[in-house]
């Protein structure tokens, strides 16, 4: 699949203001911009494992799409959702479990680039990621 592979961070639109719709606090938002992320996805059928390597932690993540499961973001909030795969493009939804937002989030190839995008609370941030 074309989500494969390991994939650095490039740039970020508008990541800081996401960051702080999030509640992030403005020391973790400055360092948070500066994360140097490193994703590594693989893809076997319809289940996933994504390697996320960043400055502050390196965590594991595997996953079913369609199927629930708990995730905590490198600032320590707590979500619960799923992944699933429409058409070319994986599309989240996860619900925060401190004050139940929900926090969007979509990963597709464009050109030679994997987009992450998040969307909570009005707030859109795009992330560019390259092989």
């Amino acid at each position: 699949m074309a989500f494969n592979g390991t994939w650095k961070v490039d740039r970020s639109e508008n990541y800081e203001k996401f960051m702080e719709a999030m509640g992030v606090n403005i020391m973790k938002r400055k360092l948070g911009a500066h994360d140097n992320l490193k994703l590594t996805i693989q893809q076997d059928g319809n289940k996933f494992t994504v390697k996320e390597a960043s400055n502050f932690r390196t965590i594991e993540i595997v996953f079913t799409l369609g199927e629930n499961f708990d995730y905590s973001l490198a600032d320590g909030t707590e979500l619960s959702g799923s992944w699933n795969l429409e058409g070319n493009k994986l599309v989240a939804a996860f619900t925060r479990k401190d004050n139940g937002k929900v926090l969007k989030a979509y990963r597709e190839i464009v050109g030679d680039e994997l987009v992450q995008t998040y969307m909570y609370e009005g707030v859109e941030s795009k992330r560019f990621f390259k092989r």
